[in-house]
């Protein structure tokens, strides 16, 4: 008998309402759908080891609560505490990335929030290849769940800083969320959103029910530096982006933290740490500000390159009342920085990296 197919929905774009209606459809007894929630959120187990349902209700629900992602490449850093998954999309063949990062006290999910990328940030290789499309909630859900099927530990945190711009694709990310939260009971603390600086969803997102927490990616501390960076600040100017983020932790009570992708000879200098510390302590933000410095990491489609050591901007900060941390890059021998596992596999073989194809 052909699967019954009751709509479009991916699995884990399926809500609760989806599972049963699907259940009825199938002529199962209510209690199915508890079960089928239960294996998806609660044990995050996928659904074909899901040994309480019977056997033949595992074949159906493959053809009609199907993933939506298809895994193209899988890689692990030397040191195992990485790994990396370039994913086609079932519905068009898009190709997009996640990466999980483990360490003794966390499990953190590293999630795209679109194929491509239409911001246009010069460093970024996920900007250098353009942008294809948003992804659907069900298709962000699955990159958190389908890493957590592989990690021993249970996953507490997830970061939207894989590509894409989360707030340009502002319902589906919050949606998405909204799923983490209350379905997988990961904390809204112990989610982040990463934005260069779209002022209006800023906005929006400080009256949201949950309280996620925010990192602004800055990169420069005036607008002539940025704006040749972070084309998008020739719209949302850095006071505008400042000003939404001040909002931001008066509404919420929380501390932002601010980006800072460190390049040599271009925003390296100690006068750049000094205004960029005189901009953030200006701002007044509720709970100080925290910045990341983050060295940058290298692209085929950018000629810059990390500075020999981050430690004395991010002190030159710290002196100047603005708490800073550098940024371990993590999973560099497998690509982990987001665009740059497609970007090789799109445009040929690039460094050291070493990965396994899933066939």
């Amino acid at each position: 008998m052909s699967p019954v197919r009751t709509s479009t929905v991916s699995r884990y774009g399926a809500s609760r309402d989806d599972v049963a209606a699907l259940v009825r459809a199938l002529d199962e007894p209510d209690y199915r759908a508890r079960q089928i929630w239960d294996a998806l959120y609660h044990r995050t187990v996928p659904l074909e080891d899901a040994t309480d349902l019977p056997r033949r209700l595992r074949e159906r629900l493959a053809g009609d609560l199907p993933t939506a992602l298809e895994p193209v490449i899988e890689a692990v850093s030397r040191d195992g505490a990485t790994t990396k998954w370039l994913w086609s999309c079932a519905r068009d063949g898009a190709q997009i990335e996640t990466v999980l990062m483990r360490s003794p006290d966390r499990a953190t999910v590293c999630v795209s929030s679109q194929a491509g990328c239409a911001m246009g940030c010069t460093f970024c290789a996920t900007g250098q290849a353009g942008f294809e499309r948003h992804l659907d909630a069900g298709e962000i859900v699955e990159q958190v769940l389908r890493a957590a099927h592989a990690s021993e530990q249970r996953v507490s945190n997830v970061v939207y800083m894989g590509m894409g711009e989360p707030l340009a694709n502002y319902d589906a990310v919050w949606t998405s969320i909204e799923r983490l939260h209350d379905a997988l009971s990961i904390s809204a603390r112990r989610i982040t959103v990463s934005t260069v600086g779209v002022v209006p969803a800023i906005r929006r997102l400080a009256e949201e029910r949950l309280p996620v927490t925010l990192a602004v990616s800055l990169h420069a501390p005036d607008d002539v530096l940025r704006s040749s960076l972070v084309p998008l600040n020739r719209r949302y100017p850095l006071r505008e982006v400042i000003d939404a983020a001040a909002a931001f932790a008066a509404a919420k009570g929380r501390r932002v933290t601010f980006e800072y992708a460190l390049i040599h000879g271009v925003n390296d200098a100690p006068a750049h740490a000094d205004r960029l510390a005189g901009l953030l302590t200006g701002a007044r933000l509720r709970g100080g500000a925290h910045v990341n410095v983050i060295p940058l990491n290298p692209t085929a489609g950018y000629t810059g390159r990390a500075p020999v050591t981050a430690a004395g901007f991010a002190a030159r900060l710290s002196a100047g009342g603005v708490r800073a941390t550098v940024r371990r890059n993590r999973g560099v021998d497998i690509d982990a920085a987001c665009g740059q596992l497609r970007a090789r596999v799109i445009d040929g073989p690039q460094g050291s990296a070493s990965a396994t194809m899933v066939q």
